[in-house]
């Protein structure tokens, strides 16, 4: 809260985590001005927010409504919010801050910002008057997109993996080639497995949510970020054949992303924003779980990737300026050699170690350059393999895949979830009359 003359704000609420609360957004004065409502968010794609009223006074707050956001007090003593595209309506007791009935919906399919990935906000597209009009955008929210997984030859030919569609993710083949793990990353966030042979797809976690799923390279087990109400992303691992819960591999405050296993199995490495310096690549020792930085510098250093024989690691960075690729020796980190020309990122090895695949500085550009090792390390000129703007990729970590014999790529093929163009508004007179009907507040 800022003075309208200016001066300092004034602190008023801070997320509190032994709560699992991770954003508070959306304020809007209640009318006698003691009080605020807001919305809570428990993690950063949150799509079942709640709604709390705060006491100016002691500086505490306590939840009114799930499965609520972008609450408002109108003067016929309701709250209006929206729950998931739809407009409801609950009567209040604005001297007491207690609710008094129970919500109805009022108005459906209202422009809502949920299930849009980095713009959750949980915003509401509508304006209330106090003389009683409401305006709003129709429009309700996103549905989860229907993308499909994909083989991708280097002739850009693509043919289907599965016979349906979701909202695929990241994914990644097994070491025998016979499994995909991948994501769905829409109003739910999970790890699943595709089975090639059998054409069944499975959920592996259920908790929380679980993102950037990696094989452990015997292809027993997979580890992934996972997080729940007001807890950061951290990393995690679990059978692949659901045959244990999961467990905590690592511990912080900061976001986790997997990225890459030593050949051995032995070294995961992951990155980790950190909130002052960006991305960092760091190592945990899947044994004695230690963790210990490898690049750690003022530039975001993204994508690690071990080489097929675990003695060089590829990886992203922008500290020229913008994102390109680099190689180092491993675990030396003496050289360095940067394999994009006019920018680049998500290198990708291939299986025998003798070519790095990269997206180029176009997302819809796919790059490669031959590599050599033996004795020295030497790239050849980077190369456009292909383009398609049909195909998406993941970060900060990479999300596509080869197969075995190295001919072609597993891509995700984003669906058609375009929204419709807001061509109008829609004005309502006299609404507060509806309210009343739909919402008696037992006043006269």
């Amino acid at each position: 809260m800022v003075s309208a003359d200016g001066g300092n704000p004034e602190l008023l609420t801070t997320p509190d985590k032994s709560k699992g609360e991770f954003s508070h957004r959306l304020p809007h004065w209640l009318p006698d001005g003691k009080g605020v409502l807001f919305t809570i968010l428990r993690d950063w794609f949150d799509q079942h927010p709640l709604v709390a009223v705060l006491d100016l006074k002691t500086k505490t707050w306590r939840v009114l409504l799930e499965e609520a956001a972008d609450a408002r007090y109108v003067p016929t003593g309701h709250l209006v919010f929206l729950r998931d595209g739809t407009l409801m309506v609950v009567p209040f007791n604005l001297a007491r801050r207690e609710l008094t009935g129970q919500p109805v919906p009022a108005v459906p399919h209202v422009i809502q910002a949920l299930n849009t990935a980095a713009a959750n906000t949980a915003s509401g597209q509508f304006s209330i008057s106090n003389s009683g009009w409401l305006v709003y955008a129709p429009g309700g929210t996103l549905p989860d997109r229907q993308d499909s997984l994909v083989w991708v030859d280097k002739r850009r030919n693509a043919t289907s993996v599965t016979s349906f569609q979701a909202p695929f993710f990241a994914p990644r083949l097994s070491p025998d080639g016979r499994k995909i793990a991948y994501i769905t990353a829409g109003r739910e966030i999970h790890v699943w497995i595709y089975d090639l042979d059998r054409r069944v797809a499975t959920q592996l976690t259920a908790e929380g949510k679980a993102d950037q799923a990696q094989w452990t390279p015997n292809g027993k087990r997979l580890v992934f970020k996972s997080w729940g109400p007001g807890k950061e992303s951290n990393i995690f691992e679990q059978a692949a054949d659901g045959s244990s819960p999961m467990q905590r591999l690592t511990t912080s405050d900061n976001h986790q992303v997997p990225a890459s296993f030593s050949p051995d199995g032995t070294t995961l490495a992951f990155v980790e924003l950190n909130p002052l310096t960006g991305w960092h690549t760091t190592l945990l020792d899947m044994q004695t779980r230690k963790v210990t930085p490898l690049l750690n510098s003022k530039a975001n250093q993204m994508y690690p990737e071990f080489s097929p024989d675990g003695h060089w690691m590829a990886y992203t960075s922008d500290e020229s300026g913008r994102m390109e690729v680099y190689v180092r020796p491993f675990p030396g980190l003496g050289g360095k050699w940067q394999l994009s020309a006019e920018g680049g990122w998500s290198p990708l090895w291939s299986r025998d170690g003798k070519h790095l695949f990269y997206v180029g500085p176009e997302d819809d550009e796919y790059w490669v350059t031959d590599v050599h090792t033996d004795g020295s390390f030497s790239v050849s000129k980077p190369r456009l393999l292909f383009k398609t703007k049909d195909c998406s990729c993941a970060g900060p970590t990479r999300g596509w895949d080869i197969s075995l014999d190295g001919q072609r790529f597993l891509m995700v093929k984003r669906g058609e979830r375009k929204p419709q163009p807001v061509t109008e508004l829609i004005l309502v007179q006299n609404w507060f009359e509806e309210l009343k009907r739909l919402a008696p507040t037992g006043k006269k």
